[in-house]
């Protein structure tokens, strides 16, 4: 039998598998099978709706990022697609976001691209708990889902710790279909040790079970082996919770893959709530310590309004916040080798939730104020419209009733926290003139290129010019954007 995995991307609150990230699903069944094509949806666009011609991307104006992550069987997306006799799709969109060189696939477009396919066809991912949705602010997806002959989140048991363990080492064999550098996401937990937030996904997929050590050393030698360079522990909801915060564990892990010399080693989510106290400070120190430049503890604050805090269950209320940032910017804010800080918080915003009201912003803009003020750095702030998923109390409570009684305010909202915060803040993390070390050229808009370091949240450099792509400069910034940063090359870096 031949199978094929197609992979349309998934975001979801613990994992992120949008390029350049490699998620852990398609890695996970890709060696439960021991041998499959793997396929992206952009290699499955391109065949259907340019012939498989890929596109020559010094000569574009404007890159298309619809069929940007081609995998080395792009020419032959046809023959593949005959032959193939079960066709695994990975679907699951649910913390939206905005990606630069990739674009997950939607149900209807999934649809559109498979539906004339005569083979077996099983849905998996995030998608099949909950559902999917690339945009904020609006319900689920929703698409004839009869096309698929099973949907199933644990499918050939990707969701077993018990088989994970040996799927993840024998995965590392997908990096050999796939020609750009990825960040691998390594997962070291499931589930939330809160898990109360209104609108989470996570407690609907996993009960909270930790990972060994030892898996998680052979799954990164395993993809070491293979190339791999990059690595975030980010498919968990609370990197400081692993082994319930066991300082000395978590010191273990961080020790035992740091061994390993990755090129990059970042982490993903924290609760803030686990960064308050001598443990949270002991464990800061660790990531300070063991972790490459440029990472971030994504704190899952949503809202610094405490009605809304109190009325979603939300894990931080606002002072406890403000701790934790002050403590990742005592130990995190020293400058490293790549010229990013070493350790910064980011916050990520929900807007939509239930009791908002125009407090909220007020109070949002109050606590963000208060960090610019006292010289406290955030790396970046995600700001974002809800997405009710079904199963989660939001859905079953008010659906998108705030999200519709606030559309009129967000943009303005989110625009002022842009200009107020953002742009000021971007100064304080990255002055003109600091120079940012592998930074890697993705797109071209026009006459200027845009380009990233690989890690976790990096920011966005554009750069005058059209620079060959897929290439690493060192960049000096010239001057700050919104969000984003302007640069010029001060010296080329090897690819």
């Amino acid at each position: 039998m031949t199978y094929t995995i197609l992979d349309c991307y998934t975001d979801e609150p613990a994992g992120l598998g949008v390029p350049p990230y490699l998620g852990t699903y398609p890695r996970y069944l890709y060696g439960a099978l021991g041998d499959a094509y793997y396929l992206t949806i952009d290699d499955v666009r391109l065949w259907k709706r340019y012939a498989s011609k890929k596109p020559d991307k010094g000569r574009e104006v404007k890159t298309n990022t619809k069929v940007y992550n081609l995998t080395r069987n792009y020419a032959d997306v046809g023959k593949i697609l005959q032959k193939t006799k079960t066709l695994i799709v990975i679907v699951g969109v649910q913390t939206p976001g905005k990606y630069l060189s990739a674009v997950p696939g939607t149900l209807p477009e999934i649809y559109d691209l498979i539906k004339d396919l005569p083979c077996r066809k099983v849905m998996t991912g995030p998608v099949a708990i909950g559902g999917t949705r690339l945009e904020g602010g609006k319900g689920v997806e929703k698409a004839d889902m009869s096309l698929f002959d099973e949907v199933d989140f644990n499918y050939l048991g990707i969701n077993e710790y018990a088989k994970i363990n040996e799927y993840a080492v024998k995965g590392a064999s997908i990096l050999d279909q796939i020609p750009y550098p990825v960040v691998l996401e390594i997962e070291t937990g499931k589930g939330c040790d809160i898990g109360h937030c209104s609108f989470c996904t996570e407690p609907l997929k996993n009960r909270v079970l930790y990972r060994d050590k030892k898996p998680v050393f052979e799954e990164i030698a395993a993809l070491r082996k293979k190339g791999a360079l990059y690595f975030r522990l980010g498919k968990q909801t609370c990197f400081y919770s692993y082994l319930h915060g066991n300082v000395a564990e978590i010191e273990s892990l961080l020790k035992g893959v740091a061994a390993l010399k990755p090129k990059m080693l970042h982490i993903d989510n924290v609760n803030p709530v686990k960064v308050v106290g001598s443990r949270g400070i002991e464990i800061t120190k660790l990531v300070v310590q063991y972790c490459t430049p440029g990472n971030i503890a994504a704190f899952g604050v949503e809202s610094f309004d405490e009605e809304v805090v109190k009325a979603n269950t939300l894990n931080t209320y606002p002072d406890v916040a403000y701790k934790a940032v002050q403590i990742i910017n005592q130990y995190g804010k020293e400058r490293g080798w790549n010229g990013m800080p070493k350790f910064l918080p980011g916050i990520n915003l929900i807007f939509g939730l239930m009791k908002e009201s125009k407090k909220t912003f007020e109070e949002n803009m109050r606590w963000l104020t208060r960090f610019l003020e006292e010289d406290l750095w955030l790396r970046r702030i995600n700001i974002r419209q809800v997405v009710p998923f079904e199963g989660t109390r939001l859905y079953e409570e008010a659906g998108t009733k705030y999200v519709k009684k606030n559309k009129r305010h967000y943009w303005s909202w989110r625009k002022k926290i842009r200009e107020a915060i953002d742009y000021p803040m971007l100064k304080k993390v990255v002055p003109t003139g600091t120079i940012l070390r592998e930074v890697r050229t993705e797109i071209y808009d026009g006459k200027t290129t845009f380009a990233r370091q690989m890690g976790s949240y990096p920011l966005i450099v554009g750069i005058k010019g059209r620079l060959p792509l897929d290439t690493f400069y060192n960049l000096r910034v010239t001057d700050h954007m919104l969000r984003s940063i302007t640069g010029e090359v001060a010296q080329k870096e090897t690819a």
